[in-house]
């Protein structure tokens, strides 16, 4: 442990150096920085991919689940994506020195808050390994040094994404330590979440087991991004043909990933209608159902196989393609089930009564609320924020996708002509 903290604490030190200058750097050498950053990546796609590829045969003898390998795994399209999405960065405006709010006060000072970086952001995630790139990205456009800690699984991906960067960087004349990939293992992580003066705010991202780690073991301060334990509520008065739309894709559209739905919630005064068809959509499209006893009826009728729901169904993020289904007798009931078994990440309701709309949207308790919509759509991308870094579940600073401006902190600044205190 030793080793992995003076390790670290190293890392942090030259990543410092690294932020000052960083913090310095107008917009237009950021971006031309990140363009920089897009191409090489696209250049070195053969190389990547190769990378990915082993850390796909080690996870695949490893008995990696397939919806984990699916976010491991890198195509050459993916890698364009990856690329493309450092493009996107590169467009957006720089949040770096905006004015926040100022006034000029009755004595004559002149008292602005700015957005200023953050300084050294710590980043430790799961078999992702585009988040390696989205992170480098928008650490360089928010005047961040990041430091990296990916899992196991992508060792190899990530490695030769960030050796890409790291060459591209010093070759523009960027310092390397703008982007810093730990390897060192478990002890590693110990050693950045508790780095405190050193590294100035961490974010974990992947499952709950890493998320709890954490956050209860940091003593710099964490951004918890958050389980995705979503719910699609179909409403008493839902148009029924965009709600079959909406629940199947938000189960079946990329199953894998946080803001993919994991329960559908029915009222009771359209389950008979609604029910037969969407659990036949779903079953057909490969879907795991654990349902309650009148989603288990209307299963049956519709031929579809499934199995009893049990309270770990409901409470689980599965992550798959598993959905656990029930049958609600009011708009109280679907938000007291969401109160109990909801991450505060996602939730959906699908209806044309604009009351049950906003009492759902004022009383849900989540980052992100949806009417009539997929709840694949909570995403940084999606929301026109470019690459995001998580989804944050928690209340402070941040809520929801998290982007350039979730990575800046502010600092007043102070003009005066020579006033003193009296």
């Amino acid at each position: 442990m030793q080793n992995s903290q003076a390790r670290v604490d190293n890392a942090a030190k030259v990543a410092r150096v690294a932020s000052r200058r960083l913090a310095l750097l107008p917009r237009a050498d950021k971006d031309a920085a990140l363009r920089a950053l897009a191409d090489a990546i696209e250049a070195g796609a053969d190389d990547v991919v190769r990378a990915n590829e082993r850390d796909l045969t080690r996870g695949d003898a490893a008995g990696m689940p397939a919806n984990l390998q699916d976010r491991l795994r890198l195509t050459p399209e993916r890698v364009s994506g990856v690329a493309d999405a450092l493009r996107e960065l590169a467009a957006l405006p720089d949040p770096i020195g905006d004015v926040v709010r100022g006034s000029t006060l009755a004595n004559g000072l002149q008292v602005r808050q700015i957005r200023v970086p953050m300084g050294v952001v710590g980043m430790i995630y799961e078999a992702r390994p585009n988040v390696t790139v989205d992170a480098a990205g928008l650490g360089l456009k928010s005047g961040n040094a990041m430091i990296l800690r990916g899992g196991s699984a992508a060792a190899a991906t990530n490695a030769a994404l960030v050796e890409i960067m790291r060459t591209t960087l010093a070759r523009i004349g960027l310092p390397a330590d703008t982007v810093q990939l730990l390897d060192g293992g478990r002890e590693d992580v110990g050693a950045l979440i508790t780095a405190r003066g050193l590294v100035d705010l961490v974010i974990p991202r992947g499952g709950a087991d890493l998320i709890r780690t954490v956050v209860t073991q940091a003593t710099v301060p964490v951004i918890e991004t958050g389980v995705g334990n979503c719910h699609v509520y179909v409403d008493a008065e839902a148009d029924l043909d965009m709600a079959l739309a909406i629940a199947v894709n938000s189960k079946t559209h990329r199953p894998s990933v946080c803001n993919a739905a994991e329960s559908l919630l029915v009222h009771q005064s359209v389950a008979a209608d609604f029910l037969p068809k969407v659990l036949a959509e779903l079953g057909g499209a490969g879907v795991l159902l654990h349902t309650d006893e009148q989603a288990s009826l209307a299963a049956q009728a519709a031929g579809v196989s499934c199995e009893p729901v049990t309270d770990a169904d409901w409470a689980a993020e599965h992550l798959a393609m598993e959905l656990s289904v029930g049958v609600v007798p009011s708009l109280d009931a679907a938000l007291d089930h969401i109160a109990q078994y909801g991450t505060q990440h996602t939730e959906a309701i699908v209806t044309q009564d604009r009351k049950a709309a906003r009492r759902f949207t004022s009383e849900v308790d989540a980052a992100v609320v949806m009417v009539n919509a997929s709840t694949r759509f909570t995403d940084g991308g999606e929301f026109g924020f470019g690459a995001e870094i998580g989804i944050s579940t928690q209340k402070l600073h941040a809520r929801g996708p998290m982007a350039l401006q979730e990575l800046t902190s502010t600092k007043w600044v102070v003009e005066g002509d020579g006033q003193v205190r009296v």
